[in-house]
């Protein structure tokens, strides 16, 4: 009876352990579903907030052996030709055969264009013909008249003065029978005619007579040497203008550009009329380049004449070229509030062309103290990854803000005092929504 009794005791503590699962399970049950919630959370909260696409530039310390010591500015512009010539043509006419292209190198003197030269031909025969006239008739009037010429003119003054007498005894004949009223006064008056005009004849034949023995006159032949040496002006004029058919570079240098073709018809002035071209091409001498920079007037007096600085450009950075200024203007810009000045690129290569950008840094008079401390490594990075003093840097994913000290700037980098040491993962052209912390991902 006993043993039935205890069999229908309920036993305690086997309900605390169910009791005490029961617990737990419900615990880890929970735990899942706020895991699950987080996890989903999460999940939303990625693709409401992805994380932001950024450009990385490994930073770089490079020795202050490689950067120009004693800088005291940095300025930018553009390479140029020294002397860039726009070749034209002296002379109008159609292109007959071009022998260049772009990028050839020719010497001075060299023929780059022939015109078409039939007319100037034409030209140059016809003056020739006129000097030779001229030449011939100046030789005449010097020699003056011939001895056969004199001669003819004697003898028809003397055939003149026989005129002369025989109308003489006529008259005197016919007054003579007037006065015996043998013929009428008409024959006396036909027979005076005659004989007037016989004078007359024989006075203008006795002053040719003696204009042949003279020969032309002094003012005669001055003009006729002045109409010789403007025949001769006129050769030498048709002559250049043939030799103007032919075009030659007049130094040694590169065609920069070809703007014509056979067959186009140039002009000799600047601006072509109806198509025509006004220059044939356009060379260089490229072993002579300089920079074209314009200098702000408030860094305008940290410069002067032949000073020195250091070259680069953008297209390739790491070749450097020594330079010093060779022309300042003589004038500012009142609009730009800037000087212009060109520095003169000392020893240039193929590398350099014109119309590239480039930087000059120019250093200062003085040289560096040789018993200074070794200086520091320079940190350079592009001033557009620079914002409001501080800069962005990549780890672990996130966008960590780090604020740096900024130096002197050269082209589009900035010099890095302080703040980055290099190797850092340098973010470029932060958004301005981008938040300290806020997470990052690597473009490509």
């Amino acid at each position: 009876m006993d043993a039935e009794l205890k069999s229908l005791k309920i036993d305690r503590s086997k309900r605390r352990v169910s009791s005490g699962g029961r617990r737990a399970a419900w615990i880890v049950a929970v735990a899942i579903l706020l895991a699950l919630a987080a996890g989903g959370w999460s999940l939303i909260g990625s693709r409401l907030n992805p994380p932001a696409d950024v450009a990385i530039l490994r930073v770089r310390a490079v020795s202050a052996g490689s950067v120009p010591q004693g800088v005291v500015l940095n300025a930018t512009g553009y390479i140029v030709a020294a002397h860039k010539i726009e070749l034209a043509a002296k002379v109008v006419g159609k292109v007959k055969w071009i022998g260049v292209d772009k990028g050839d190198h020719v010497k001075e003197n060299e023929v780059l264009v022939r015109l078409e030269d039939d007319e100037y031909q034409a030209q140059l025969q016809e003056a020739r013909g006129q000097l030779s006239n001229l030449q011939a008739r100046l030789a005449e009037a010097m020699h003056g008249s011939r001895p056969e010429e004199i001669a003819q003119s004697l003898a028809n003054l003397n055939s003149a003065k026989a005129d002369l007498d025989n109308a003489k005894v006529t008259l005197d004949r016919n007054r003579q029978l007037v006065k015996e009223g043998l013929t009428g006064r008409q024959a006396v008056d036909d027979a005076q005619a005659r004989y007037d005009g016989a004078v007359h004849k024989v006075d203008s034949l006795d002053k040719s007579y003696v204009l042949a023995k003279l020969g032309p006159r002094q003012e005669e032949i001055d003009s006729l040497r002045g109409q010789v040496e403007q025949a001769k002006g006129a050769l030498a004029y048709a002559e250049t203008n043939l030799a103007n058919t032919v075009i030659r570079s007049p130094v040694t240098g590169t065609i920069l550009e070809r703007e014509v073709e056979k067959g186009e018809f140039v002009t000799n002035s600047n601006v072509g009329d109806r198509g025509a071209k006004g220059y044939v091409v356009s060379l260089a001498d490229l072993n002579d380049l300089e920079v074209e920079l314009d200098i702000s007037q408030n860094d305008f007096a940290k410069l002067r004449s032949g000073q020195h600085g250091t070259i680069t450009t953008d297209a390739f950075p790491d070749r450097k070229y020594d330079g010093f200024i060779k022309e300042i203007s003589p004038e500012a810009n009142r609009q730009k509030a800037t000087v212009q000045i060109k520095v003169k690129v000392a020893r240039p290569d193929a590398y350099l062309r014109p119309e590239m950008n480039a930087s000059v840094a120019f250093v200062a008079d003085e040289k560096p103290d040789a018993s200074a401390a070794a200086p520091r490594p320079v940190v350079m990075v592009p001033a557009a990854a620079v914002r409001d003093g501080a800069v962005f840097v990549m780890l672990d994913d996130k966008a960590v803000r780090r604020a740096v000290k900024t130096g002197e700037t050269s082209g589009a980098n900035v010099r890095i005092v302080e703040g980055l040491v290099g190797g850092e993962d340098l973010i470029l052209d932060p958004p301005a929504t981008l938040k300290d912390g806020a997470k990052v991902r690597r473009k490509g």
